[in-house]
């Protein structure tokens, strides 16, 4: 069970702070005898109610170490095209990276789209809107975590991430 301020992954709602933990006060259709989580979602406004034995995924947050580790690995982590041209294949597929809950499959869809999105401009043709809504989406997602494990902004994600890879290139040579 997670503890009241703990940050935590909550769906795909993404970073949320467990404010309390029992039984909310002036909710209809709320299950007395059920513990919930008040949750508050970090780069959303609202508050979630989940009770704490729920079936949406919810996980800590990676810590400092963790997300500098994923970084590091980004650079390895490969691409995986769809293959198909049908809107709705690609969406289930996208969809797939972001029902995994996992950093590393967030890269992968990020990764994905970024190349597709530069091969579709290079050919002078406009990015999906799929593609794109699935992009924002991951970067949201990851970006958040990341911007939280690490104590900065989300704005400043991807510049702290291409100076952690450049830095680790530098020495690697």
């Amino acid at each position: 069970m997670f503890q009241k301020g703990e940050l935590i992954v909550y769906g795909n709602t993404g970073v949320c702070r467990v404010q309390e933990i029992g039984h909310p006060e002036g909710l209809r259709n709320i299950d007395k005898g059920r513990l919930y989580y008040t949750l508050a979602p970090v780069y959303q406004s609202g508050v979630i109610y989940a009770p704490v034995d729920t079936a949406v995924f919810m996980r800590p947050v990676l810590s400092c170490r963790e997300a500098e580790e994923l970084i590091l690995q980004i650079p390895a982590i490969s691409e995986k095209e769809c293959g198909s041209r049908d809107q709705k294949t690609i969406s289930d597929h996208y969809r797939g990276f972001l029902s995994s809950h996992r950093c590393e499959d967030l890269v992968q869809l990020i990764k994905t789209v970024y190349t597709k999105t530069k091969r579709s401009r290079q050919n002078g043709k406009k990015p999906s809107q799929v593609d794109q809504l699935y992009l924002k989406r991951a970067e949201g997602l990851l970006y958040g975590e990341f911007a939280v494990a690490l104590g900065i902004d989300s704005s400043e994600v991807v510049p702290y991430i291409y100076r952690l890879i450049g830095k680790e290139a530098e020495t690697a040579s």
